[in-house]
């Protein structure tokens, strides 16, 4: 049984006082609108429409709490960069991830989707900076990757590894494929490892 094959819905909040008070642990999942994070959640799950994906980027205007078993939960976050929400919304949504990002305790780990034919954009390089201070765990997943040759795929792997070294030691990195499902037991192993490194040292 896979990491995220109980992956059921739980709940949606849309202000931190309505975080859940669950004593678990939380990974949550990150990325540029369009970027691929739905359809990555869908394929990790093995379950086509647990999170929402949509021909509209930025559907996801919430905190999207999904159960995992044992007490954690992957937390789907909204996605950034889409130029269409209204500015106020926008605003309330950056002050929602960023102190959810950097005040949630529960937090073991944050997985940032990159498109692996536009990694490391302007508004990736934000979320990293912003997120860095936690001194919690990165993994990005490079999806998509099965639109790039083998080549390319590996070089833009490598790009990416060796930016990521120079500017965060707790980040790792792969790719992955939602089509091809390509990467699946290497990013559920990283997200594994968080949980139970976590949950080993709150007890």
């Amino acid at each position: 049984m896979g990491l995220f094959s109980q992956a059921a819905f739980y709940t949606t909040v849309n202000h931190l006082r309505d975080l859940p008070q669950h004593g678990g642990m939380e990974v949550a999942f990150v990325g540029r609108s369009n970027a691929g994070k739905s359809s990555a959640i869908n394929t990790l799950a093995n379950h086509v429409r647990l999170a929402y994906t949509s021909k509209t980027p930025g559907r996801t205007q919430h905190l999207n709490y999904f159960s995992l078993g044992d007490g954690n939960f992957l937390v789907d976050l909204p996605g950034y960069g889409y130029a269409k929400v209204p500015p106020d919304v926008q605003r309330h949504w950056e002050q929602l991830l960023g102190e959810y990002l950097q005040t949630r305790e529960e937090l073991a780990g944050l997985v940032i989707i990159m498109d692996a034919r536009h990694p490391l954009t302007e508004l990736d390089e934000a979320m990293l900076d912003w997120f860095a201070p936690t001194g919690k765990p990165v993994h990005v997943l490079l999806t998509k990757s099965d639109k790039l040759s083998r080549q390319q795929a590996t070089l833009t792997l490598n790009r990416v590894k060796s930016h990521l070294a120079e500017h965060l030691t707790q980040c790792s990195v792969q790719l992955f494929s939602s089509l091809k499902k390509i990467g699946m037991e290497e990013a559920e192993g990283v997200i594994a490892n968080w949980l139970q490194r976590m949950g080993s040292q709150s007890q």
